[in-house]
């Protein structure tokens, strides 16, 4: 809204304080089109004049985008900036690295890696370079060991030998334990399967994860 009454303001005739209605909705269209543009830096607002001086004076642009016609002007003047063979070279290989990496690194580890292979950069550039190229760490879960052995303890028989099809069904029993999220926090679930009818023969809950409960699952 502010930007309209801008407008509004810009296309008074001065003689009878009249709008030039024709121009002041050359002025809204313009508005309407590029409004994503007011809220950005002089660079997005130079580049928007630029693309639409073949279609609109660049005065009237200069106005609708609150720029001065000689910064805009000047900014033309500027030489473009030329990335050498060598940036280009380090930027494929920062997104490979990073590819590579699952996405993982940031960047003081990328930066490591780009030094390595003889770039050299600095931790600012490697920020600049991951933002330029769409970059964006994915925070992975870490793994949780919830099982730990105890190398003291016996080991026991492979009665089966790997053979997990029996002929007949209560010959073979398997357990395994699980943990599941429950209204009551995390919860430890046993059971036992006959391997022949695959049919749960027992299973038990409980809070801990103890030989306890592989037992009740038995009973």
């Amino acid at each position: 809204m502010t930007h309209i009454l801008k407008l509004v303001e810009y296309k008074k005739i001065s003689s009878g304080n009249v709008f030039n209605f024709s121009t002041f909705f050359l002025y809204v269209l313009i508005w309407r089109s590029f409004e994503h543009c007011f809220a950005k830096g002089n660079q997005v607002k130079f580049k928007t004049v630029k693309k639409l001086s073949s279609v609109f004076p660049v005065s009237k642009l200069c106005k609708v985008m609150n720029v001065s016609r000689s910064a805009y002007y000047a900014w033309l003047k500027r030489p473009a900036k030329i990335i050498t063979a060598e940036h280009l070279h380090m930027y494929r290989r920062a997104k490979v690295i990073f590819e590579q990496s699952r996405n993982s690194l940031g960047y003081r580890e990328l930066k490591k890696r780009l030094c390595k292979e003889g770039f050299k950069v600095s931790e600012y550039g490697v920020k600049k370079l991951m933002a330029k190229l769409g970059l964006v760490v994915t925070q992975r879960v870490a793994y949780k060991v919830t099982t730990k052995r105890k190398h003291s303890d016996a080991v026991a028989d492979n009665l089966l030998n790997q053979n997990f099809n029996p002929v007949d069904a209560n010959q073979v029993w398997a357990g395994d334990v699980t943990y599941l999220r429950t209204g009551e926090g995390w919860m430890y679930l046993a059971i036992v399967m006959d391997l022949y009818s695959r049919r749960i023969v027992g299973w038990h809950i409980d809070k801990r994860m103890t030989t306890g409960s592989v037992s009740k699952a038995m009973m």
